[in-house]
């Protein structure tokens, strides 16, 4: 152990302070003290006075009133301009800078993030969906590869495969990258079976917030379900297979998805552009049931038409209840009104209702007199993205306007649906249903083969002119 003369303190003298600082201490506290003890003998002077002018003045509670209301409202406008100050005041000369020494307005990591798609003009939405591997770091390695392109990932959702799972990207790329620039994009992080393609605003719907709403759609009317199924899943064919032979083939079969239903018929949705998954399969499913569970069902919306002659006309939905009144109907009109509206042997026409007021197959609308006659037919039925419409007038109402009010109440119906094209199919020699189309105010497109005609109108640079489907309007 060493002993204490060996030992020696080493005095900083920048640290240490001089006699004279500490002489200059102590006279600075001295003026302190002073000063306080005169502020103090101030006080219980104006203390005194106020007090006097409170006990002896005519107006000595109102001054005092006066004088609290003024000390609280300049405590207020000083808490007020110290926290205005503090937030929208430029730093102090003592505010720590930031890490690094950059600027807080140029630093990256404390400013807004910014790139090359904060302007959505210079940038594309589209829906990507690729198979990777189930295993970790495989998701991570697909989303590294899009954000070293600026890619950004607005929504994503995965199904899962007995072998891997099916990721579903919406992302917003700059234009500068093409369709083959994001597979290849894709690919290189591991991804296969890939597809992309275009997307718009109408894509990035929360998927069950989607979901339910085509559900409620399905549960009010059953002439929904086809289009909540080609909604929920895009451009895809939807076809409905009778007989007990069609049990037992459920599944998916890449393209092919096919869902069985109770009454032994069966639904086939194919879609050629992308393979469905289970994930899918399940949710077509749950619609099916939802809709078998529920039974027929049309909803009861009607309006009032009323026509030159005077008679009180209703429009409304009609379904297999109104079979007798529509074969009544048939009887009434001529075998040419028939021919022109089925395109084949005026006795073939009464076979053809069962399917028509079948609401699962789309929506007919009826036009019903005073005394329950039913004096003209409507039909919208869906065909994958587009829809097919036709219209029956008796001959006796012919000429009054009902052809053309069921069209522009049909054509609003198919709008109503995402449906944006509808077409006809006729005769050449039906200059009725010809000129009915042309007032539609919709471009249309002709397409004549061996007699029949298929007029095709494109509704969506036409709906400002059409009716809302239920609104009560006169008839021309």
């Amino acid at each position: 152990m060493e002993h204490p003369e060996h030992l020696t303190t080493t005095i900083d003298p920048t640290t240490t302070p001089s006699r004279a600082q500490r002489r200059g201490g102590r006279t600075h506290r001295w003026r302190r003290d002073a000063v306080e003890l005169s502020a103090v003998f101030l006080s219980v002077t104006a203390a005194d006075l106020v007090a006097k002018l409170v006990v002896h003045g005519p107006d000595g509670p109102v001054l005092l009133a006066a004088s609290a209301a003024a000390l609280l409202a300049t405590a207020l406008f000083h808490t007020w301009w110290a926290h205005r100050h503090q937030l929208h005041g430029p730093p102090g000369p003592d505010s720590p800078a930031p890490p690094g020494g950059a600027a807080a307005a140029g630093d990256p990591g404390t400013g807004p993030l910014r790139g090359p798609l904060d302007d959505f003009e210079g940038s594309a939405l589209w829906r990507v969906r690729t198979t990777v591997q189930d295993s970790p770091g495989s998701l991570a390695r697909v989303c590294a590869a899009f954000a070293g392109r600026q890619v950004n990932i607005v929504s994503m959702q995965s199904h899962p495969l007995p072998t891997g799972a099916v990721d579903e990207f919406f992302v917003r790329a700059p234009r500068s990258l093409t369709r083959a620039d994001l597979t290849a994009l894709v690919a290189g992080a591991g991804g296969h079976d890939i597809w992309t393609g275009p997307a718009d605003a109408h894509d990035l719907v929360d998927v069950p917030t989607h979901v339910l709403a085509l559900a409620t759609r399905t549960a009010l009317d059953a002439a929904e379900l086809p289009v909540a199924l080609r909604q929920l899943f895009g451009q895809c064919s939807i076809r409905q297979y009778p007989g007990a032979a069609a049990r037992g083939t459920a599944g998916v079969d890449g393209h092919v998805l096919r869902l069985p239903l109770p009454s032994g018929d069966l639904i086939e949705l194919t879609r050629p552009q992308l393979p469905f998954t289970p994930t899918e399969f399940a949710r077509a499913q749950a619609l099916v049931e939802l809709d078998t569970l529920l039974g027929p069902r049309v909803p009861d919306v009607r309006a009032r038409l009323s026509v030159p002659a005077g008679a009180e006309l209703t429009v409304r939905r009609a379904d297999a209840d109104d079979k007798a009144a529509a074969l009544a109907m048939h009887g009434r009109c001529s075998p040419d009104t028939l021919r022109k509206r089925y395109h084949g042997p005026v006795r073939d026409a009464d076979r053809y209702l069962d399917h028509l007021l079948n609401a699962r197959h789309g929506q007919t609308l009826a036009v019903e007199a005073a005394d329950g006659r039913i004096v003209a037919l409507g039909h919208l039925m869906w065909d994958d993205d587009s829809a097919e419409v036709a219209v029956l007038v008796e001959d006796a109402w012919q000429r009054r306007g009902l052809g053309l009010d069921l069209m522009r109440r049909m054509s609003a119906l198919a709008l109503e649906a995402g449906v944006e094209t509808v077409y006809a199919v006729t005769q050449s020699s039906n200059t009725g249903l010809i000129a009915t189309m042309r007032r539609l105010a919709a471009p249309l497109d002709y397409q004549v083969e061996e007699g029949t005609l298929v007029i095709t109108a494109h509704l969506a640079e036409a709906a400002e002119e059409l009716p809302v489907p239920w609104q009560t309007r006169p008839g021309r």
